[in-house]
This record gives C-alpha cells, structure tokens and sequence, in this order.
C-alpha cells in the first residue's frame, strides 16, 4: 500500500524509475514523513512548496525561482542576493552541508546561479556563483564539489593580489553530464552536453559535448 502511494507520488513529480521490491515499507515510510516534515520546514521559509532540511538557512529568497520538488537539504546556507535571479528547475538538489554564495564582496555584487531540471549535487558542495554559474538539466554531481566563477588578477607585481580585481568569465555546464566527487570548476570553463567529469579534475578550459574529461588540469581522455 504504501510502495504504490510513494511510486505515484514520485511519478508524479516526474520521477521515471520504479522502486526495488526489496526496498522495505519501513524505509519508505520514514522517508514520507521525513519529505513531510521538509516541506512544511521549506513552506514556512520561503511560503512555497519547497523541500528543506533542518538548520538550513535561506538569504533573500524573494530572488529565487524555485521549481517543483526542489531539495535543499540540511545545513545548507543559500545566498539569493544576486542581481540575477537564482534558478533551480523541476526537481533540482542541494545536498546537505553545501553551501551557494552569490556575493563574495561587497565591492561586486554577485551574478548567481542557474540550475536545470533533475540536476542534483551531492553533499559539502561549495557553489561560489559571484561571476555566474549556468547548470543545465540532468546533471549527476558527486560530493565535495566546488565551483569558483571569478578568478584574481595577479599580473601587477607592484600592488597586492587582493587588490587587483578579478575576472567573472563565469561557468557553464550543459545537460545530461554525470560530474565525479570532489571535482574544482573554475572561472570560464565550459562543459559541453553530454559528457562525463572523472573525479578529482580541475576543469579550466572549453571541452565539445560527448567529451570525457579528467585530471589536473582537465583534458579530453576519450570521446563518447
């Protein structure tokens, strides 16, 4: 009774897998009224339908689009003082511990983030969206992953670092991209539709769709 009651629920919010028949009543259960209790959590801080963990904390959230069955897990924090409107489409996740820093100084405001349908992110992600940050759709991202979408200028060896300014080139992510653990984007990469990040890979250039890409710094291991 209650597997037929959540698989509906989940084909529903577009989810297209059937459950494990060996999954317990008892799990799906504990999950139901876990999502329950976010979404009462999530309606009181931001007055939608929105699934948020406990001690998760949500700035400005007037600035935020949010789409059916968005998750934002527990101990999250959400910066929405951005001067473009964050985005996170139809079923799109925050994991827990993460957090999504638009502004990064009060010198710049920041850009913020833009992320597709049935994209989701693991835990302890670190989203610095400053310089701009485009997340396509069905996007399959690991843990301990961190975007950086501005960059220092250090080219004046006469004057600090910290005073030089930085570049917001931004970063771009295309759809139906499965993203390793503890994978560092930094400002101006793009990733093209389609491919695959290895873990561990810092990804600074411009990489075509059907790519599979890996290392330090990333480069093109094979086409798909």
């Amino acid at each position: 009774m209650i597997k037929s009651i959540f698989q509906k629920l989940l084909n529903k919010s577009g989810k297209n897998y059937n459950i494990d028949p060996k999954i317990p009543e008892k799990l799906i259960f504990y999950t139901l009224c876990k999502r329950g209790f976010m979404m009462i959590r999530g309606f009181l801080k931001t007055g939608r339908k929105v699934f948020v963990g406990h001690h998760t904390k949500i700035y400005n959230p007037g600035n935020i689009v949010f789409g059916q069955s968005v998750t934002i897990d527990n101990y999250c924090t959400i910066d929405g003082f951005s001067s473009e409107k964050i985005v996170l489409g139809h079923c799109a996740k925050i994991g827990a511990f993460s957090t999504l820093s638009s502004t990064s100084h009060f010198s710049k405001y920041g850009k913020g983030v833009k992320m597709g349908n049935n994209s989701a992110m693991g835990q302890f992600c670190e989203i610095g969206a400053a310089g701009g940050i485009e997340i396509g759709n069905d996007v399959i991202m690991g843990s301990y992953i961190s975007f950086h979408s501005e960059n220092h200028i250090f080219q004046d060896k006469d004057r600090l670092i910290r005073e030089q300014g930085v570049t917001s080139k931004g970063i771009k992510i295309g759809n139906n991209i499965w993203v390793g653990a503890k994978v560092a984007f930094l400002d101006g990469c793009v990733v093209g539709d389609n491919s695959v990040v290895a873990a561990g890979a810092v990804v600074t250039g411009v990489f075509p769709e059907n790519s599979i890409i890996g290392g330090v710094p990333a480069k093109v291991i094979k086409t798909i």
